[in-house]
């Protein structure tokens, strides 16, 4: 293996400073609610609004202020995000009566969770993708309560338009311009205008991220989302231009974006290269990528494209792209990514809108562990067992004996008082 261009390395003292930082907000929204909400978001966003939920009203003016064309491509994707969350939700079911020995019926039931937050990011940009793949997979698990927040515009009190269509067209009905470390503490602790949830979903900045952390456990959520990441593998056939538009793609998403690409073919490697720097400047959002390139970018040499998949497997990749001959011989050697994309024209910015796929996914090598957002992000898998009488005399023994060898006496007397009866 060898590097043709290789990343910074990461400042842990940065991160310890977050940590304090983000710690101290929450303790802070936990004790003074809703006042340190409206101070956070006036500090950090220019928001000054001191009503936080959106209003009816602004849900019709965004309609008004949002072209008709945007407005149907939402809800095509919205019905093709439906669609594919429909799929999912029919391959997660419950079942009863399973009769695992005679008179002892076990099952299983998938219960929805009762509320949720969806955190939907973007004060810069409008990010009204991710707040129909998060609402849409949500209603479609049946959430009860589904909330949403996401920031105002840069130096506004008002969310984007186009963001509060998606979110209407979702079918959200619950909104709050909102953002940052302080709205993660406020739906998991709860002030006076807002009432906590049960889970919070969604991408957001390293802030965000770190209070999900900190507030796990009061509250469930998805997985921690860092920096976004592509990890494409590629050999002397690839299309050096389009691999580097790819990485790009990626690498203007932040500043600390992670764009890779794994090489059997170091002419390529250096080609791929060389086209990133052509790109480049083309590009509007050039600042962020180029920082996010220079720092966090790596063009990687492999020996053969075993060692490839084993490379790809350590790294575990939010977005895995393969652009080699005979890629799907390989598919089962790959263990560990968010979402796979096969071939030259599964470009990752299909997925990331129209082909129906959340494109919520893990990354920091979360997808050693943990899936993308989907149906069962929102669902628990609930055991439920029935005994008869004749079951229970059968097995009452076997779990005494059991409880006894741990050392339980209540467990083996709950057992064994069945028999007496």
């Amino acid at each position: 293996m060898e590097y043709l261009k290789k990343a910074k390395p990461v400042d842990r003292q940065k991160q310890q400073n977050l940590e304090a930082e983000v710690h101290a907000i929450i303790r802070d929204v936990s004790a003074r609610g809703d006042r340190a909400l409206i101070e956070y978001n006036t500090q950090f966003d220019g928001n000054t609004r001191t009503s936080l939920r959106i209003s009816p009203e602004e849900i019709r003016r965004a309609y008004d202020l949002t072209s008709p064309a945007l407005i149907e491509d939402l809800k095509t994707t919205a019905q093709r995000l439906e669609d594919f969350a429909l799929k999912q939700k029919a391959s997660l079911h419950g079942f009863s009566d399973y009769e695992i020995s005679p008179g002892i019926f076990l099952g299983q039931k998938i219960i929805p969770v009762d509320s949720c937050c969806c955190y939907v990011p973007g004060g810069g940009y409008p990010l009204y993708s991710t707040a129909l793949m998060m609402g849409i997979t949500a209603r479609t698990a049946d959430v009860r309560r589904i909330a949403m927040c996401t920031p105002a515009v840069n130096g506004t009190d008002s969310v984007h338009p186009s963001t509060l269509v998606a979110m209407d067209i979702a079918g959200i009905r619950e909104i709050y311009a909102l953002s940052g470390a302080h709205a993660i503490a406020a739906f998991a602790c709860g002030t006076e205008q807002i009432e906590p949830v049960d889970m919070i979903v969604g991408p957001g900045n390293q802030y965000v991220t770190e209070a999900k952390r900190q507030c796990y456990g009061r509250i469930g959520i998805d997985f921690l989302a860092g920096p976004s990441e592509i990890l494409v593998i590629a050999d002397r056939e690839a299309d050096p231009a389009c691999i580097a538009a790819d990485l790009l793609s990626e690498s203007e998403h932040d500043s600390q974006a992670i764009a890779r690409l794994i090489t059997t073919d170091k002419t390529l490697g250096l080609e791929v290269i060389r086209q990133v720097e052509k790109q480049l400047p083309e590009l509007e959002t050039e600042d962020i990528a180029s920082a996010s390139w220079n720092t966090c970018g790596e063009v990687i040499l492999a020996d053969s494209l075993d060692d490839a998949c084993r490379l790809a497997n350590a790294f575990a990749p939010e977005h895995l792209v393969l652009q080699f001959a005979g890629a799907e011989a390989y598919t089962d050697k790959f263990k560990n990514y968010g979402s796979l994309f096969m071939g030259k024209y599964s470009a990752v910015v299909y997925s990331d809108y129209v082909n129906g796929i959340n494109h919520t996914l893990p990354t920091g090598k979360a997808a050693r562990y943990s899936g993308g957002v989907w149906i069962g992000t929102f669902s628990r898998v609930c055991t439920t067992q029935r005994l008869t009488k004749e079951a229970a005399h059968q097995v009452a023994a076997l779990a005494s004996h059991l409880a006894e060898g741990e050392g339980f006496p209540g467990h083996a007397n709950a057992a064994a008082i069945r028999l007496k009866s």
